[in-house]
């Protein structure tokens, strides 16, 4: 029922009754309105694939990240002119949300409708911690996947694997586009084949199939599945790529390796149009087992139930824990207080009142900073922070060194309230073993990998027209995939917002023994001739960094892309490896 109708049903003299019958239906109505815009601009995905509308795509990815908060708002002004004075009233919100849980009972992801209807309730009341009285909370449960079905198609593998992948990309909206689609199943099929070999998997694929819904991210289209034979499962995600030759298979993924990055967490959002969000989260998680259920529904784009399933996830942990919060593993931080649960691979974050000499960023401009991650491309190399606001912790649950840094260094955001700390402001991110701890702690063979993927970390993310701004090794992390990622955003900014010069040669000797630049330094220059002693990179590190990433530290490389960003070129990280065997016969 649309607002006119449930305004109706409060017209004056109304119960109480019939009131939160109105106030929740129209918030029900609020919901699917949200639901059906943000269905309908994450099927502008196949249109932007099949058109190349890359531009356009981007545009699409960004309205429909703000889109939740947007209608939270509209929702919530609705209710404010509905509802008076009662807007305020606990007693008629518990009364809304029953009449809401009989509304939402039957419905395919009702988890969602739970969250939007606690968006709404914790800003009216500024919730701290959690009001069972009008929120909906399931701490001690999983969330509900069992509702809806995921629509599958099944392919017949008697006659052939080619012939059943030839069919699998003839079922796909944009097959007509496909360059010679039997030399591309023959491609994949022989990538199946050779993977299966390198595996010692003997037999003949038996079932094969695939979400039905095509999987949308930047220039890219996956065909996600699974395939299984005599005692044997994996997973099969296909990536094709549509340029000026037409529609091709770009790479094959049929490893826990590649597939589970693929979904990560530092990964921009996927655009599938998925009737049921909790019937795909578990199909993925047959094939990606262990999956965090959290970063499945935000890599699908439902950021906010993913927070959701996090904080569930947080505090269940919490019953069922015994170990204090402590300083996370690293260097502190001289814009956050960062810490952790050694049992939980989640660190808190927490801006300080006043950040120490040379930081000269607001609190403002830092949470500014991390908007922009939430909205950009994080191309596989940038943290997706979850926001968090008043939370409620047991006070015991925290170091004593650790608590009173909180209370003296971030007391604008930190509280005692009786027995518990309250945290108003925080953003919560995965654990990583920070990389100036990694390379002193690996072996030499890992260091260097590490240290090659951190140039290649500077490389993805100048591509996508970031700049860390702080590139020291401290401010970047390793995943548990060996894959270096940054997550301090205080000073990162865009590439096309630096002034990158060459460093300007020493008139003298006295030039060159000089603490401070004796030449003019405006706010935006950046000298990457001095990047490497800043790094502090010595020995074998020192060579591999300057043996694969040296053209990183010249200011004509990054002026290059500089130029290239302000023509609007359209410049990509892939979040796989390409394949030889597809590559040449597709």
């Amino acid at each position: 029922m649309h607002m006119d109708g449930a305004r109706q049903l409060a017209a004056p003299g109304a119960g109480t009754a019939a009131l939160a019958d109105a106030v929740a239906r129209a918030i029900f109505a609020a919901f699917e309105d949200y639901n059906q815009e943000f269905r309908a601009i994450t099927r502008r995905a196949q249109r932007r694939f099949e058109e190349c509308e890359w531009k356009l795509g981007a545009r699409d990815a960004v309205e429909r990240i703000e889109l939740y908060d947007r209608r939270v708002e509209k929702c919530l002004a609705g209710l404010v002119g509905r509802m008076g004075r009662q807007v305020a009233d606990e007693a008629a919100w518990v009364e809304v949300r029953r009449a809401y849980a009989e509304l939402i009972g039957d419905c395919p992801d009702r988890e969602f409708y739970k969250t939007f209807f606690n968006s709404l309730t914790r800003q009216v009341f500024a919730t701290v911690g959690v009001n069972d009285q009008v929120e909906f909370v399931a701490l001690d449960l999983e969330p509900t996947l069992d509702a809806g079905v995921a629509p599958c198609r099944h392919y017949d593998t008697a006659q052939g694997l080619g012939a059943a992948l030839a069919a699998m990309l003839a079922d796909q909206p944009w097959s007509r586009l496909i360059r010679d689609q039997a030399a591309a199943a023959a491609g994949i099929a022989m990538e199946v084949a050779g993977l299966l070999a390198a595996r010692g998997l003997e037999g003949a694929v038996e079932e094969l199939e695939t979400l039905t819904p095509v999987f949308y991210r930047g220039t890219r289209a996956f065909v996600v599945g699974r395939m299984a034979g005599r005692g044997w499962m994996l997973p099969l995600v296909v990536a094709l790529k549509h340029d000026e030759q037409g529609i091709t298979v770009d790479a094959v993924m049929m490893s826990d390796y590649e597939v589970r990055p693929l979904f990560g967490f530092s990964r921009s959002y996927f655009h599938a149009d998925l009737a049921s969000v909790g019937a795909a989260v578990r199909f993925l998680r047959t094939i990606m087992p262990g999956k965090a259920t959290d970063e499945l529904y935000t890599v699908l784009g439902r950021a906010r139930q993913g927070k959701t399933e996090r904080y569930r996830t947080l505090f269940r942990h919490l019953q069922h824990s015994h170990d204090q919060f402590v300083h996370a593993e690293g260097a502190r931080g001289m814009v956050m207080i960062v810490f952790t649960l050694a049992s939980l691979d989640i660190v808190f974050k927490v801006i300080r009142d006043r950040f120490a000499f040379p930081k000269t960023a607001t609190r403002e401009e830092v949470m500014d900073k991390y908007r922009f991650v939430f909205r950009h491309d994080r191309v596989g190399r940038l943290v997706d922070a979850q926001e968090f606001r008043r939370l409620r912790f047991p006070l015991q649950r925290f170091a004593p060194a650790l608590r009173e840094e909180l209370l003296a260094e971030a007391a604008q955001t930190c509280r005692v309230e009786g027995d518990d700390l309250i945290v108003e402001h925080c953003y919560l991110e995965r654990r990583m073993k920070p990389l100036d701890v990694y390379l002193r702690e690996a072996d030499t063979a890992a260091a260097r990998r590490a240290i090659r993927d951190y140039g290649q970390a500077m490389r993805d993310l100048a591509l996508s027209n970031v700049f860390p701004g702080d590139l020291l090794l401290k401010n970047f992390g390793v995943s548990r995939h060996g894959r270096v990622i940054f997550y301090d955003y205080d000073e990162l900014c865009l590439v096309t917002e630096c002034n990158f010069r060459d460093l300007p040669a020493a008139r003298d000797a006295e030039d060159e023994v000089r603490a401070e630049p004796w030449f003019y330094v405006g706010p935006n220059d950046v000298f990457p001739e001095q990047w490497l002693d800043f790094l502090g990179l010595r020995g074998e590190l020192r060579a591999e960094f300057l043996q694969h990433h040296a053209d990183l530290l010249t200011a004509g490389y990054w002026r290059g892309l500089k130029r290239s960003h302000e023509a609007e070129q359209h410049l990509e990280v892939l979040p796989y490896v390409a394949r030889r065997t597809v590559a040449a016969t597709s």
